[in-house]
């Protein structure tokens, strides 16, 4: 190996903020733990396979506000090691405003993409 860290692709909300990052195919949070996947089809999915959404060329994670059909849950990958996020990430790109029919998934519903050991779906300590 040549030392070098693999680049992190910031992504961000509409309003031009960096909420998470894509190692492909993982997704991490600000603080730099896995909250998701992508696949190569730009299809987002949670931790624990639940759809998400998808992946915009502009960088934003999308979804149609009122889904007719359901998308099969995945096998998330193994669970990846913590990243480290990098101190400057770059400006947002010009975003473009969404249809009303589309949903940004970070801005107005973050809960679709939570650690391993959070969310409503986490598995009971007992």
């Amino acid at each position: 190996m040549n030392g070098v860290q693999p680049k992190l692709i910031p992504l961000y909300t509409t309003k031009g903020d960096p909420e998470a990052f894509l190692l492909y195919p993982y997704l991490f949070n600000r603080n730099g733990d896995w909250i998701g996947f992508a696949t190569a089809s730009r299809e987002v999915f949670s931790v624990l396979g639940e759809y998400v959404g998808m992946l915009t060329s502009e960088r934003r994670i999308v979804r149609k506000r009122g889904t007719s059909t359901l998308t099969p849950r995945r096998t998330p990958p193994p669970r990846p090691p913590k990243v480290y996020p990098p101190a400057t990430i770059p400006l947002p790109p010009m975003m473009s405003e969404l249809p009303h029919s589309l949903i940004d998934v970070l801005l107005e519903m973050p809960e679709r993409l939570h650690t391993v050991d959070t969310g409503e779906y986490r598995e009971d300590l007992d």
